[in-house]
């Protein structure tokens, strides 16, 4: 089935170019110009990734991605200049979950959609679980990776897709220690490369969820210079 991305950004020249190499690898475009207009038409017609810009008029990136996240977990790729490094890492905490630099590659930018993607298809699968994808019941956590279900005390905490795919990982083996760099392989692949105040960004934001639900939450623990854990019950 043909995907479709959302393109956000003020400048034609980008939505131009990169709507023409999108199109080119097999995916359907819808363009806007500014956050007000993209949200209008995300709302009326759902897609399943948005590249956002950060700095837009009207509404900026940020305040889409907030507006968003009042009811979808749609995946959002942020599109960000060298000198937004405090927006790259509060649009991380506020739930998107990539982020590329400009001047960016084309390319490199194809290859987060399709990570994402698999992301999605993985979590949105209801068929019967493989052992991988069987519920983990660790104290008072649930995660159902069949159906991206996640709970803390019997109360529902939603999760993003990436956000999802780090617990996961921390929660199937706790006590032992996953570097960042075993998160990033786990969230995004082998074959993408995340700094690692994403990876500290993405934690970040997953305690505060938990901290909503119950304000006592203390199970992923920091480990300076080394990774994180998730605490032994």
């Amino acid at each position: 089935m043909q995907n479709t991305i959302a393109l956000v950004d003020d400048d034609r020249n980008i939505l131009t170019s990169v709507s023409i190499a999108l199109e080119s690898e097999g995916f359907k475009v819808r363009t806007y110009a500014d956050g007000t207009e993209a949200l209008r038409g995300i709302q009326t017609s759902p897609v399943d990734v948005a590249v956002l810009d950060i700095k837009m008029p009207r509404m900026d990136g940020m305040e889409l991605l907030n507006r968003l996240r009042e009811n979808s977990n749609l995946p959002v790729i942020f599109l960000t200049s060298k000198d937004e490094e405090v927006d790259e890492v509060l649009g991380l905490r506020m739930g998107a979950d990539d982020y590329i630099t400009k001047p960016f590659s084309q390319r490199l930018l194809i290859e987060r959609i399709r990570a994402l993607l698999r992301r999605e298809r993985l979590a949105g699968r209801m068929e019967e679980a493989t052992p991988e994808e069987q519920a983990i019941q660790r104290g008072n956590l649930m995660l159902d990776p069949s159906r991206h279900l996640c709970s803390w005390k019997g109360q529902e905490v939603n999760l993003t897709v990436t956000e999802f795919l780090i617990l996961k990982t921390l929660a199937h083996r706790p006590g032992h220690v996953k570097s960042r760099d075993q998160l990033m392989d786990a969230a995004y692949g082998e074959s993408i490369y995340v700094d690692d105040r994403t990876i500290d960004s993405h934690i970040k934001r997953l305690r505060k969820k938990f901290r909503q639900v119950d304000t006592e939450f203390q199970q992923i623990e920091t480990l300076y210079g080394v990774g994180y854990r998730y605490r032994e019950a």
